[in-house]
Formats: C-alpha cells, structure tokens, sequence
C-alpha cells in the first residue's frame, strides 16, 4: 500500500523555499562596538563607498551574498588615480559613460567572510550602503580596526 500525503503535507512541500537572510556587520575590533547590523538575504548586496584620498571622487566595491558567502561582484572606479587601476585577468573593464569605468565579473569570494578596514577621518568618509541605508564607518570609528563580515544566519 502506497502511503497517502494529506493536503496540508502536500501544501507545504509547494511553498516556495525562504532564501537564508544572513546578517553584514561592522563592528570596532578593539571595543566591540557594533556599527552595523543588517539582514542580507542570499543574493542581495551592499557597496562599500569612500573618497580618493587625492583625487577626491568617490569609489565604490560591491558585494554579494552568494549562499552565505562574502563575494565581491564589482567596483567603480571613476578615474585611473593613485592605487586605483583595472589588474588585467581580474574581471573586466568596462566604460562608465563618464571618464571611469565599472569592473564588472571579479566574483571573488572574500576569506572568511569578512575583512578589516581602517575607515579614514573627514572627506575620505568611508561607508556601507544597503539599499537606501548608508552608514559611515569613518563617523563611527575614523581610525580603528573595524571588521565587516557576512554572518550566517543563527551563526
């Protein structure tokens, strides 16, 4: 005899599965403090924005969560100032309309899920944007250790 799945039973294996919300924080290394804290569902991403030290204009990386995973997707790097430049073989340089360009395609998946970033003081304004959130790290902590990482959920 085959055994029979009720309707509620067979409801719930239809339901569309729920994407993992993990959680980006940002947190001072020496106090603890939390910055930030943030669901992240799987697939969704943030940028991490601040001011060329010498320039002055405004670059941005961004981030995803691929299956709980830190990967960098992109950055925007709005001219070929000091530090900045396209590594030939790591994702691919493309025009930003404007004098910049995108790199688009780097996919590479941050160790550990996390990194320690030093946000500078004043005009640098080093920040993480969510959606149509942004916090300044540089306004938080200018000047100390603060670590961003993509936690797992219940992690």
């Amino acid at each position: 005899m085959r055994p029979v799945i009720g309707g509620g039973l067979l409801a719930l294996l239809l339901l569309p599965t729920v994407s993992r919300a993990d959680t980006l924080t940002a947190t001072v290394i020496e106090t603890g403090a939390e910055i930030l804290s943030a669901d992240v569902p799987e697939g969704a991403g943030w940028c991490v924005l601040w001011h060329h030290s010498v320039q002055g204009f405004e670059v941005e990386d961004c981030y995803e969560n691929r299956a709980g995973r830190m990967v960098l997707v992109r950055s925007h790097l709005p001219d070929f100032a000091a530090g900045l430049d396209h590594i030939p073989g790591r994702g691919r340089q493309v025009s930003d309309g404007q004098g910049g360009y995108w790199i688009e395609d780097l996919d590479e998946a941050v160790p550990g899920d996390a990194y320690v970033l030093r946000p500078g003081a004043g005009p640098v304004d080093h920040r993480i944007r969510i959606g149509d959130r942004v916090v300044s790290l540089s306004d938080a902590a200018a000047h100390e250790r603060v670590r961003i990482a993509l936690i797992e959920e219940g992690g």
